[in-house]
């Protein structure tokens, strides 16, 4: 923005945010402007970790995604979807990733994020596929402790050679967005594209089919 007469403080209250171990700003007419500009161009959310706070997207630009770390096997047909990492061991990485002040917090939405009942098939077993991932962003309500959202790609119905799938995305409240595809593979291509696409706000992936339920 080389002609945009605010970028260069926009840029200072940018420096700002990160600098800040709560991501504060002064509430000055002119720093909320700022904060205005900056939020509708998706270069800050609010910050999951402290209420009132915000936090760069450059900053959660450097923070990991969690998925299956066998996923890019299954997507080259080299494994099947039921030799995936497990749900809770995608979870586990994620929460070791976290400082040790936020992982109570992150803990605690185990059963939400996971699930109580066993998510993979096993042996005899007609459980639908179900894979958690993990990425850092925002939506309508701040995202997981550390900014992240998390979501699956699932097969819909238990009859693997007929269902459906969907990709779901969650904040920490009731902000959800989905996707239905009709194969597991158009759902692992979207889930690619989901990875890449991080940080981001939920609403920005309307541009690739998402819809809000």
């Amino acid at each position: 923005m080389p002609n945009d007469p605010n970028a260069h403080f926009d840029q200072t209250v940018m420096e700002m945010i990160e600098h800040s171990p709560i991501g504060a700003v002064p509430m000055t007419p002119s720093y909320q402007d700022a904060l205005k500009r900056l939020y509708a161009a998706h270069q800050v959310y609010p910050n999951a970790d402290h209420k009132g706070g915000h936090v760069t997207a450059r900053s959660l630009a450097k923070l990991p995604s969690f998925h299956a770390n066998n996923l890019d096997a299954l997507i080259a047909g080299q494994i099947a979807a039921e030799a995936l990492e497990s749900n809770a061991s995608i979870f586990d990485r994620y929460i070791q990733s976290l400082p040790f002040a936020h992982r109570v917090a992150a803990e605690s939405r185990r059963v939400v994020v996971v699930g109580r009942h066993v998510l993979h098939r096993t042996k005899g077993a007609h459980d639908p596929i179900h894979t958690l991932f993990l990425v850092p962003g925002t939506g309508p309500h701040p995202g997981l402790p550390g900014n992240y959202l998390y979501g699956s790609a699932l097969q819909v119905s238990a009859d693997a050679t007929t269902s459906p799938w969907a990709v779901h995305l969650h904040d920490c409240d009731d902000g959800a967005v989905l996707l239905n595809v009709p194969t597991m593979q158009e759902a692992l291509v979207k889930l690619q594209e989901v990875l890449a696409c991080a940080p981001f706000n939920m609403n920005e992936l309307e541009a690739i089919g998402f819809r809000f339920k």
